[in-house]
């Protein structure tokens, strides 16, 4: 199947990949993963998530109202803040909430009194290798950290939860922060009845030691007599979609210049937040150009990558590992066409699922 350029192409047999990993640590650990939706939430695949996941979490009331909907099995509301006006429904949507502070757990105590309450805790330890991404940062808002301030209400709640880490593929790294949690925690954590370790965990990538992952997970539940869960998000969709671009003009002010159909700042937002390149497979020839998106924004680079063949205008390019905080941080910059989503189902077919048009854009407005 052809389709029209800019587009997200889901591939479910590579998605699939991904979350028999997931299914072979929920085994082996006991652990239970929910899907971090903040991070991808293109409900057109949550069917085969769901077979291998347990839930989702969310950071926002339409976040939980899309898991409740959208995805089988538990559904953990947790936001930075809760405002009056939507806290009934976040309850009413929810099988477990999460407050970030005490005083937000003080204030809503009546309203959740007979819901599943957390809250999210800061060791003030992180592996993250962006400022803007630690939560552990100097000041940060998410989460207490004072000992003394949380026992004072652990009889007001059942669960922590604990988010620490980015991107990380260290098993080590991940099992020291594990060890400074038990060791300022532990005596805390005893009288809960479950703890969530978050995400930002990267136990799908190749040559991660899942086994020794799962084992120390088993272990730290055992010992405290807790649920842990986890909050995959782009470990479960990892490597797991492209987005597809066709190049519209050519030139050369210095470098071989490729403009696409496409923009970072629209499209692939996280590579001008965190200054990185995009992925290109095999990204190996003669020829290198830097790939550059059609917005007015002059850093619109989605990197430089080389090709067997010169480009021309009408070639086509797919943006590797397109996943993650793609589809969730989209936006209408320039009026740039926002790319459709299509799925590669597990037989092969390409099947497109949602197309974006000007009414949409129109309607993004007033």
């Amino acid at each position: 199947m052809t389709l029209a350029t800019p587009y997200y192409l889901v591939d479910k047999s590579i998605l699939l990949k991904n979350l028999e990993k997931i299914s072979y640590l929920r085994q082996r650990s006991g652990v239970k993963c929910l899907l971090a939706l903040k991070c991808f939430a293109t409900w057109s695949v949550f069917d085969l998530m769901a077979e291998h996941m347990d839930g989702t979490t969310s950071s926002s009331l339409f976040e939980v109202r899309l898991g409740r909907e959208k995805f089988a099995g538990e559904t953990h509301a947790y936001s930075v803040a809760y405002a009056d006006d939507e806290i009934d429904e976040v309850l009413a949507n929810s099988d477990k909430i999460i407050f970030n502070s005490i005083g937000q757990l003080t204030r809503f105590a009546d309203k959740s009194a007979t819901h599943v309450r957390g809250l999210r805790v800061n060791p003030q330890i992180s592996y993250s290798s962006f400022i803007i991404a630690d939560p552990a940062r100097p000041y940060s808002r998410l989460g207490e950290w004072d000992v003394e301030r949380i026992d004072t209400v652990i009889d007001q709640i059942s669960g922590f939860m604990f988010h620490c880490n980015c991107e990380n593929a260290d098993f080590d790294s991940f099992s020291d922060i594990l060890d400074t949690i038990e060791e300022r925690f532990g005596h805390l954590m005893e009288r809960l009845d479950w703890i969530s370790l978050g995400g930002g965990i990267h136990f799908t990538g190749e040559g991660y030691p899942l086994d020794a992952l799962a084992d120390r997970l088993r272990a730290f539940g055992e010992r405290y007599g807790v649920t842990v869960y986890l909050e995959p998000g782009e470990a479960a969709v990892t490597k797991s979609t492209t987005l597809e671009v066709t190049v519209l003009d050519t030139l050369n002010n210095g470098k071989d210049l490729a403009i696409v159909d496409s923009s970072i700042e629209a499209h692939m937002l996280d590579l001008l937040i965190y200054r990185e390149s995009a992925k290109l497979h095999p990204n190996a020839g003669a020829h290198e150009y830097m790939v550059c998106g059609k917005s007015c924004l002059a850093g619109d680079i989605f990197g430089e990558f080389r090709f067997e063949t010169e480009l021309k205008p009408g070639d086509r390019i797919s943006i590797a590992d397109a996943a993650g905080y793609t589809m969730v941080k989209k936006n209408w910059f320039n009026g740039v066409r926002m790319p459709s989503i299509a799925v590669r189902q597990l037989d092969g077919r390409v099947e497109l699922m949602r197309q974006f048009t000007f009414d949409d854009y129109v309607a993004s407005l007033s």
